[in-house]
């Protein structure tokens, strides 16, 4: 038996050391394993230069021309605000914006239409996925040929002596050709809306495939008609396919110019086809500068639908 007095000494050496309050807190500065704090950014170096090499570098080239002084041969390198005075300060481009911001509204209205109609059908209407890709695929079957082709079709079947006249005098409805469907402001909205409605369709249909029926049914279990089912539960949840596909429409439309040439038979203008004219004219710096305002306006244009749906949030 140990005494009281053992018990005492061999009690301190029993009970371990209480560590100190760095002791406690110490880690390692790096553990075993750990990536470096650098390696992240080397991964993502890569897409930094593609990046940076095909977006940035032509955007501060175009940039630097639109302050450069030209005449009828030559580009001359200098810093001069004329290209920009010219823009800003004439009516006729003043004109053309306008006239191309009344294309971009109408066709966006009309595709935001028809590409959410088709997209809640497919969503809501097809029950099984397999189908769904497939009427999906059939929508995009026109899309397999080129934009120019799909534009061009349009001419005969809209012509003075084209089959949308001859059937309208078959059945009596006028007495001679319809002029206004060709070479024409519907002429341009229709080939638009023709070439733009599935950049609509695909993201608005993306959003309402994740929509969680059981929403629904909530909302038809406490009395809500199919139209209150729509505006309260199903748009709210479908705002961020909606605000990608504007987006896609609203840029699409305002970079043509080969649909407005084409199809309104040089009789209207956009910002794109004025600034077409420009270059082939060797007017370099004044189709810079219309570039650079024109991307200002498209990018206002898209900050002000990402104002109204934060799509990073409700992704």
């Amino acid at each position: 038996m140990t005494t009281v007095e053992e018990t005492a000494v061999l009690a301190p050496s029993a009970a371990p050391a209480a560590p100190g309050p760095k002791a406690a807190t110490r880690r390692p500065t790096k553990l075993p394993g750990e990536t470096p704090a650098f390696v992240p950014y080397l991964q993502a170096l890569p897409l930094a230069l593609i990046l940076g090499f095909f977006l940035l570098v032509p955007i501060i080239t175009i940039v630097v021309v639109s302050f450069w002084d030209y005449d009828f041969a030559r580009v001359i390198p200098d810093f001069i605000l004329t290209n920009y005075q010219d823009v800003l300060g004439s009516w006729v481009t003043w004109k053309t914006y306008l006239n191309t911001l009344k294309y971009t509204a109408i066709v966006w209205a009309i595709t935001l239409s028809i590409g959410f109609t088709v997209a809640y059908f497919l969503a809501f209407y097809i029950r099984t996925a397999t189908m769904q890709t497939v009427l999906f695929l059939v929508c995009t079957v026109p899309f397999l040929t080129s934009n120019i082709i799909r534009m061009i079709s349009w001419i005969p079947f809209l012509g003075r002596n084209g089959l949308m006249n001859g059937f309208l005098q078959s059945i009596g409805l006028v007495d001679q050709p319809v002029e206004w469907l060709l070479y024409s402001d519907f002429a341009v909205v229709l080939a638009m809306v023709h070439l733009y409605t599935l950049f609509m369709v695909t993201p608005i249909f993306n959003s309402l495939v994740r929509i969680d029926r059981a929403l629904i049914e909530a909302a038809r279990d406490n009395g809500a008609s199919a139209f209150q089912t729509l505006v309260h539960v199903v748009i709210p949840l479908a705002k961020p396919g909606i605000a990608i596909g504007s987006i896609f429409v609203v840029t699409l439309i305002m970079a043509d110019f080969s649909t407005v040439q084409v199809m309104s038979g040089g009789q209207s203008a956009s910002v794109a086809l004025m600034m077409r004219n420009q270059m082939s004219l060797l007017q370099y710096p004044a189709a810079a500068a219309n570039a650079v305002v024109l991307l200002v306006v498209v990018l206002l244009m898209v900050a002000a639908i990402l104002r109204v749906v934060d799509i990073r949030k409700e992704l």
